[in-house]
């Protein structure tokens, strides 16, 4: 097993290895003065391992609740959103119990955000049980659900006290969400280490994904140790989101998030190779790792459409955007653009 320790608002620690589900009420419990537990999860996941964390959880003499909604991104909203709150009221969860969120990261955001905010505030544990949500969304403490105009448009910071990532739950991961995973793990590669995104392209990732995975939450516990609350390195995070939150919402959520990723990665490290700001190379290195993993390439939408949902993005700012710009394989930088320059990078991308 790996512990990542993270020091951020509140200390917690990523455990990653095999077998953590069953060993999760001795987890939970070594929190301290936790009697009640609620296990938020969705139709597909709950029950495939649902009965595992209850089962761990009961056994250490902590009451379980179960917290069940249809699995997809639709169902991180408002609506549910409020489900979940009147469902705790309902069962009379007080600020000494905890949220367990079991399943990616559509879970993990609509758990984080109702245990930051029922009661002004109770803990959650992140049980990521898809590779995107082990590398990313599980960590680093961002909550939201979205609007009907925009993805993640309302949330807030808010840190878990315990991330248990047992990589067991991947073996029943359908072949698509494993390659939605590795979008956003080879976007690690591209931010912060040209080593780590090499390894990606000579071997198989499933042959080290235990040591992939701390990997990527390691860098991330280290941008997120720098700037919580996003305001400055964390904006790197987001490279190939700004065209990715568009591909999103023009699908109606139909493009999954990794895909989408990937496609933005591609469309913005070929529009800044274009304009000159991205050693040449990089963008032919990135989609041939991108290919070796089977995710798309190509944005089907035009460039005005893609603009033009990215311009209610939270990095714009109404008369600018801040674009996550790759400079070389290991290396991204920020920079703020004219909101009405948006149209040339999405040109320079390969968008109509």
């Amino acid at each position: 097993m790996k512990t990542i320790h993270v020091d951020a608002s509140v200390s917690y620690d990523v455990l990653i290895g095999e077998g953590l589900l069953s060993e999760a009420g001795s987890r939970v419990s070594s929190l301290g003065n936790i009697k009640h537990a609620v296990i938020v999860s969705d139709d597909n996941v709950f029950p495939l391992y649902g009965n595992i964390l209850k089962e761990s959880m009961s056994a250490e003499g902590i009451a379980v609740d179960e917290f069940i909604f249809p699995h997809g991104e639709n169902s991180k909203s408002i609506e549910v959103y409020q489900e979940l709150l009147e469902f705790l009221c309902s069962i009379s969860m007080t600020r000494s119990d905890v949220l367990v969120a079991l399943g990616g990261g559509v879970t993990g955001d609509l758990t984080g955000f109702a245990a930051a905010t029922y009661q002004r505030g109770i803990r959650f544990i992140q049980v990521p049980t898809t590779l995107l949500a082990a590398v990313d969304s599980s960590v680093g403490g961002k909550t939201a659900v979205n609007l009907r105009g925009g993805k993640n448009q309302v949330g807030c910071f808010y840190q878990p006290s315990l991330v248990l990532c047992d990589i067991r739950t991947l073996d029943t991961l359908p072949e698509e969400e494993f390659r939605c995973g590795c979008g956003e793990v080879i976007k690690y590669g591209m931010i912060g280490d040209a080593g780590f995104f090499q390894r990606l392209a000579e071997t198989d990732v499933r042959t080290w994904i235990t040591d992939a995975i701390a990997a990527c939450v390691a860098m991330k516990r280290d941008v997120v140790m720098r700037d919580e609350f996003d305001t400055g390195d964390r904006m790197l995070l987001n490279f190939g989101h700004t065209f990715a939150h568009g591909v999103e919402k023009l699908s109606d959520f139909k493009v999954p998030h990794g895909m989408a990723v990937a496609m933005g990665m591609a469309a913005i490290t070929q529009a800044a190779e274009k304009l000159g700001a991205c050693e040449p190379g990089t963008s032919d290195r990135l989609e041939e790792v991108l290919k070796k993993y089977g995710l798309p390439l190509e944005i089907e939408y035009s460039g005005a459409d893609i603009a033009a949902a990215a311009k209610v993005d939270k990095k714009s700012t109404g008369s600018t955007i801040r674009l996550i710009i790759p400079e070389k394989i290991g290396s991204c930088v920020i920079r703020t653009v004219p909101a009405d320059e948006l149209m040339e990078w999405t040109i320079a991308g390969g968008m109509k």
